[in-house]
């Protein structure tokens, strides 16, 4: 049986049961209930836990396990080019709480059904933004260990063609409450290491120009606009690396409501930055935390 494992914990996030456990229970404790629950799909970041672990605990706040029976990951690819989307060929995904069951069913469904690649191991366990969403999931799926399974798939650099292709492929996914979707996204990567230095307000700070830039494109995506989003990331270069799984996203609920007009909402609940930059030599990377809710 094929088994992903967990390639990134003991330097990300910690190897033991024990001390993982304690940490996540920390940050869900500590982070805030909402009305925008319970959720259907949530944004939560996916850099080491240090950094973003109680900025993401606010999206994960917001699952109720009763009713989910599977969780879709949706997280871009960092280290290779992929034109689409790619799904696991593996069974099993580790975590140092307890491992996660992949649906492979739903896999070779989607291969049936879209143009998705399958990844070669070593893709999946050099890629950190699908495993760092895992212990939450495991976490917050605590009590349904062993009765739900995982989806996970790698987004590429879509054109706007291929994300509204994709929306309407997961829209269907999307409208079943028994599917949980995780949308796996840092925000703006600023500084020279990662080539942008763009300031979006200069009588600002730095970090509160980083801010408002975030701000605004979390705006696009509350008012569920992919259009609007695509357009904004155009205009201003932002560096979501999660660009293209929220666009999927917001193509997806797109296609819903001109289907069924039902009601839905989506807030962003927590955003943090690594650090507050007051010069060029600084660098950082924003965090943002959303949940997404239909009736």
């Amino acid at each position: 049986m094929s088994v992903r494992r967990a390639s990134h914990a003991g330097s990300w996030y910690s190897s033991s049961e024990q001390v993982l456990s304690m940490k996540l229970n920390e940050w869900l404790s500590s982070a805030a209930s909402s009305k925008h629950s319970p959720a259907r799909a949530i944004i939560a970041p996916h850099a080491g836990y240090s950094y973003c672990g109680a900025c993401g605990a606010h999206a994960y706040k917001q699952i109720d396990p009763t009713n989910i029976k599977r969780v879709f990951i949706l997280g871009p690819s960092h280290h290779m080019y992929l034109p689409g989307c790619a799904v696991t060929r593996c069974k099993i995904y580790e975590t140092p709480l307890y491992n996660l069951i992949v649906d492979t069913q739903v896999c070779e469904e989607l291969c049936r059904d879209g143009p998705f690649e399958v990844m070669k191991i070593q893709t999946d366990e050099d890629e950190h933004s699908i495993e760092m969403q895992l212990p939450f999931i495991a976490k917050a799926m605590q009590s349904k260990q062993g009765q739900f399974t995982i989806v996970p798939v790698l987004v590429g650099s879509l054109m706007a063609e291929g994300e509204q292709m994709y929306g309407r492929l997961f829209s269907k996914y999307l409208a079943d409450p028994e599917n949980l979707f995780v949308i796996s996204s840092d925000f703006c990567h600023w500084g020279q290491r990662f080539n942008y230095v763009d300031i979006h307000e200069r009588q600002c700070p730095i970090h509160k120009s980083i801010e408002s830039l975030d701000r605004m494109g979390m705006q696009y995506i509350e008012s569920l606009d992919p259009v609007g989003f695509r357009s904004y990331l155009k205009k201003y270069g932002n560096t979501i690396c999660g660009r293209h799984p929220i666009a999927v996203l917001l193509n997806a609920i797109q296609t819903l409501k001109t289907k069924n007009g039902r009601t839905m909402s989506l807030k962003f609940l927590n955003y943090a930055q690594s650090n507050q930059c007051k010069s060029r030599e600084d660098s950082s990377v924003s965090y943002a935390a959303a949940s997404f809710i239909m009736s």
